[in-house]
């Protein structure tokens, strides 16, 4: 592949091998600094720092300007395990991660600015219906205001959506990549869990964004995309939104494991309050680990098939038909869905030991009670939109 890093690039290309291992040896560390993240209700400066340092960022980020370039699969390989350490890191680099993928689909004079410096970390909040703007000489005057925008406090750019005022036409939907350092940040983020993603609010006022820039819904639905003339490879291929529920599907499987190895360790030699049996010798609690375990291999099973299929679609330079987008995202729900339900089990299983705020185990339960409500993996919606396919109706999702 033809290597244009800029003239003023730092740093060097990244291996997906040793980003999937990089990201596992920070666990230990990411543990370290939870309560210090759930604090300050933001990622400490040293993880987003470890994070710029490992460039675990990087994973589907263009070889041409230092990314590793790799599948789809190790989004799973990363933010599993680092999932399980730290619930807000996972959640705050699976913005990062996706975003940076989606740049790749933008001109290549946007690709240059954002990745000047590659290490760039790129946050953003995809809901278009929340953001307004219009056609000015040379780009786009955008103004709105929108929740949820994770790991903004240590991002350099941000993706913002919104919808294009027409007046001969319906409304577009677009986005716009904007420097972090230009948005007003809202202290918003007061939530019961991912106290450390800092998901606040964002809101800029009639701000100029270039045509280049910004990129249409259009261009994000597989096909035809400007950054297409120089990254060519099948990883950039399948459209956008299909694959989005994957990330965070994988970080509630890792949220659940985390949770369910912390309840593993503390009960080793658990004695029942009333009785003083050793709680793992009943049989009841038994298959209820058991099941636990089926869950979450199960789930993580689901979403790695789906990687690996949707990347073959890719690789064959095949599209990809209604039923098949909704399926994946559907997909995607469903896997989170057995992680959440696995979480309850283990919930009950802690007993009355879970109602202490101290307890990491109160503090993954709290987390993923929060996680699991994002968007891309609400199963009544998700599965709602592959039944319609199924029942060969149209699709109700735009960006589908």
């Amino acid at each position: 592949m033809t290597v244009i890093y800029p003239d003023d690039f730092r740093g060097a290309r990244v291996e997906s091998r040793t980003l999937i291992t990089a990201s596992r040896n920070l666990i230990p560390t990411l543990r370290e600094r939870e309560e210090e993240a759930e604090r300050h209700r933001r990622l400490p400066e040293a993880t987003s720092l470890d994070l710029r340092r490992t460039g675990v960022a990087r994973l589907l980020q263009p070889e041409s300007f230092g990314g590793a370039e790799g599948s789809l699969e190790h989004l799973v390989d990363v933010l599993v395990p680092i999932a399980s350490g730290c619930p807000s890191t996972a959640w705050c680099l699976a913005q990062y991660l996706f975003h940076n993928y989606m740049i790749a689909h933008w001109p290549v004079e946007a690709q240059r600015e954002v990745w000047s410096d590659p290490t760039h970390l790129v946050s953003g909040i995809l809901v278009p219906r929340l953001g307004t703007a219009r056609q000015v000489d040379g780009g786009y005057e955008l103004s709105g205001q929108w929740p949820f925008v994770s790991g903004v406090q240590a991002s350099d750019w941000c993706i913002l959506a919104g919808m294009v005022e027409q007046d001969s036409a319906p409304d577009e939907e677009r986005y716009f990549l904007v420097p972090t350092a230009s948005l007003t940040i809202l202290d918003t983020w007061n939530p019961i869990g991912l106290h450390g993603s800092g998901s606040h609010d964002v809101t800029v006022d009639r701000i100029f964004v270039p045509e280049y820039l910004t990129l249409s819904i259009r261009h994000m639905k597989g096909g035809d995309f400007p950054g297409k003339s120089l990254n060519r490879s099948a990883l950039f291929r399948p459209p956008l939104l299909m694959i989005s529920g994957i990330l965070p599907a994988a970080c509630l499987i890792g949220m659940t494991e985390g949770m369910f190895e912390q309840f593993l360790l503390q009960s080793r030699g658990r004695k029942a309050l009333r009785t003083s049996e050793d709680t793992a010798n009943y049989p009841t609690h038994q298959m209820r680990v058991g099941e636990v375990s089926a869950s979450l291999q199960a789930a993580e099973m689901l979403i790695r098939a789906d990687c690996r299929e949707i990347m073959e679609f890719a690789a064959a330079d095949s599209t990809y038909s209604p039923m098949e987008r909704s399926n994946y995202r559907s997909n995607s729900a469903f896997a989170g869905q057995l992680a959440r339900q696995a979480a309850e089990i283990v919930w009950d299983l802690i007993g009355a030991r879970g109602a202490y705020a101290t307890n990491c185990i109160a503090r993954y339960y709290r987390d993923i009670a929060v996680a699991s409500r994002h968007t891309a993996i609400n199963w009544e919606v998700n599965a709602t939109e592959h039944g319609r396919a199924r029942l060969r109706l149209p699709l109700t999702n735009p960006s589908l």
